[in-house]
């Protein structure tokens, strides 16, 4: 699992891999051409940062004769997620919570 996880953090920590997951989040399923064409690097640059991608099991492909789709794997991010993030924001939450509820004091010293 840490093996995966670092494939996924490694992967996320380029800007350009980053811009194609968003490209392929807003239009799933686009070819190499279609992903180049909107990024400043040349075919190959993009076919490597792709071959990250999917070695982070964050894009997978679907061969339709003779070109391939590339589709966005949310739950490698998802999964990242619940890891690593989510369980830094639950106390934080709890205890903007906690302070608004200590500023607005009881509801009824509000009344009048």
């Amino acid at each position: 699992m840490a093996d995966e996880m670092d494939r996924v953090f490694k992967a996320l920590a380029d800007a350009s891999r980053r811009a194609l997951l968003d490209d392929l989040f807003r239009e799933p399923g686009q070819t190499l051409g279609a992903l180049a064409s909107r990024l400043d690097m040349t075919r190959q640059a993009v076919s490597q940062h792709l071959a990250v991608l999917e070695a982070a099991n964050l894009v997978s492909t679907v061969k339709r004769g003779r070109e391939k789709l590339h589709y966005l794997n949310p739950i490698p991010i998802h999964e990242a997620h619940g890891r690593w993030i989510a369980k830094f924001e639950r106390p934080r939450l709890d205890a903007l919570a906690e302070l608004k509820q200590r500023l607005e004091g009881p509801q009824g010293d509000r009344d009048g």
